[in-house]
């Protein structure tokens, strides 16, 4: 049995096409949702009795001491609390899922090289796999013992989760489907995930995933350290990139459900199950601003040069995670989509660049074909930093060549970008067992030639003038 839900004091987003859920617009707010009216206590957040009586129980994403700016927490009130359930016991190594990305750790490899991975196959028939069992770790850095570093995933699933929830200890995990609606139940209410959203589910909720188009594929970016945030604007203003209006929260809803259920813990990157009597979507009631969300990323408001050459990729940032390093982030997450291209003079393509950030990228449609081999709709490629990489000669040429004529660029177009200050690690099932790693050919630039030389006698002759030497004859 499920009940529906109202909201207090919030701006409500109605159902919509492949959504049947409402939300609560904004982001980070603090907002208060009850399934049934009046059931919020008044101006307390733990009285000895709650109403029809419920448990108190309260979650903290942030140490009790944060400042009030940064403290994340919210209050429950709900059928049975958390602790009722019948222990844990280990469950086997999935050898996929990697949590550890020191190098001391032998299921992880260095690469300089630019790799890249085909889309996941979606599982067959006859191999019932749900979105947990179906997770697979390509690249990340640190570990969630140390609060600081990341982990790249990607998944492929053709089954729901049914009387099984997941309870990720370890981070915060941002979802990107690509392939395949994903209808997320949490303990604070349900979010529908349409490929081209994101929706951050943070550590320590507990959350169920179901599939209404039968199977899924997409990105997951797990960070240990921080929390995912809004980048700040500079010169840009008050508006613009992701609006915090447009991220879209839960209402609550609960389920009246005495039945066995799973709950499959994520700690350390070992996997843990404890079962219980009842369902842990029992929550009739919360208040706080730690609550999981979702953005439509068409909904991104792009910036962009307007006279000549590129701003940097900050400027597509939609949203951010802090290191513990000041102005290096441990993760950003931005993304390419179609957009005007009207700069003069400039040339257009992505100029030749080695980053200190590592480079992640994902298509969640379209494709990107600047190199030997396209990125299609859900591959997957990683250059490390300092790894030098931009556009082949067939690309440079017809960008020297192109006319300045204001275009769309990236035209049906969504590419993922997810760009860290940390070194990453590639893990044993990306580069041995996958079946779908590829390397780029550094053949593709084997056209660049020093065409500089071919400018001898000019050059020659600007030394000249300038009083200089000329070149040297071996030239």
């Amino acid at each position: 049995m499920t009940s529906g839900a109202t909201a207090q004091n919030a701006f409500i987003v109605t159902p919509r096409e492949n959504d049947p859920y409402s939300y609560q617009a904004g982001f980070g707010n603090r907002f208060a949702s009850e399934a049934i009216p009046g059931t919020l206590p008044l101006a307390q957040n733990s009285p000895k009795k709650v109403k029809y009586d419920l448990y108190t129980e309260c979650i903290n994403g942030t140490s009790f001491v944060a400042p009030r700016s940064q403290n994340q927490f919210t209050w429950m009130y709900r059928m049975r609390p958390s602790v009722a359930h019948n222990g844990f016991r280990r469950l086997p190594d999935n050898p996929d899922l990697e949590a550890n990305f020191h190098p001391s750790n032998p299921r992880v490899h260095f690469s300089p090289t630019q790799l890249a991975w085909s889309p996941l196959d979606i599982p067959p028939a006859n191999q019932k796999v749900d979105f947990v069992a179906g997770l697979k770790t390509l690249a990340g850095s640190g570990d969630p013992t140390t609060r600081e570093g990341l982990a790249t995933h990607v998944y492929a699933a053709n089954m729901s989760m049914e009387k099984t929830a997941f309870c990720n200890a370890d981070g915060d995990m941002l979802i990107l489907p690509q392939l395949g609606r994903l209808d997320i139940q949490t303990e604070f209410g349900k979010l529908m995930v349409r490929p081209g959203e994101l929706v951050v589910v943070q550590r320590g909720i507990k959350w169920k995933v179901a599939l209404p188009d039968g199977h899924a594929r997409g990105y997951v970016q797990e960070i240990f350290g921080s929390h995912y945030e809004l980048p700040e604007l500079g010169p840009i203003g008050a508006n613009g990139l992701a609006n915090p209006r447009d991220f879209e929260s839960p209402v609550a809803s609960f389920d009246i459900d005495q039945s066995p259920w799973a709950i499959i813990y994520k700690v350390g990157g070992q996997l843990f199950v404890c079962n219980q009597d009842h369902t842990p979507f029992d929550v009739v009631a919360w208040h706080g601003n730690y609550i999981p969300y979702k953005y439509d990323l068409d909904k991104f408001a792009a910036m962009g040069s307007i006279l000549k050459d590129h701003a940097d990729p900050s400027i597509y940032c939609v949203l951010t995670a802090k290191s513990k390093t000041p102005s290096a982030p441990l993760v950003d997450f931005a993304i390419i989509s179609p957009r005007w291209d009207v700069t003069k003079n400039t040339f257009r393509p992505a100029h030749y660049h080695r980053n200190c950030a590592t480079e992640m990228l994902g298509m969640i449609h379209g494709s990107y074909r600047a190199r030997n081999e396209a990125l299609v709709t859900g591959s997957f490629s990683h250059e490390s930093g300092f790894c030098p990489h931009g556009v082949s000669y067939e690309e440079f040429k017809a960008g020297r060549e192109a006319p300045e004529t204001p275009q769309v660029v990236h035209a049906d177009t969504l590419m993922i970008v997810f760009e860290s200050c940390l070194q990453t690690t590639l893990t044993d099932f990306a580069m041995n067992r996958s079946g779908k790693l590829h390397e780029h050919d550094p053949a593709m630039w084997k056209d660049m030639k020093a065409q500089f030389l071919d400018h001898v006698s000019e050059i020659n002759a600007d030394l000249q003038a300038a009083g200089l030497p000329k070149l040297g004859a071996k030239l």
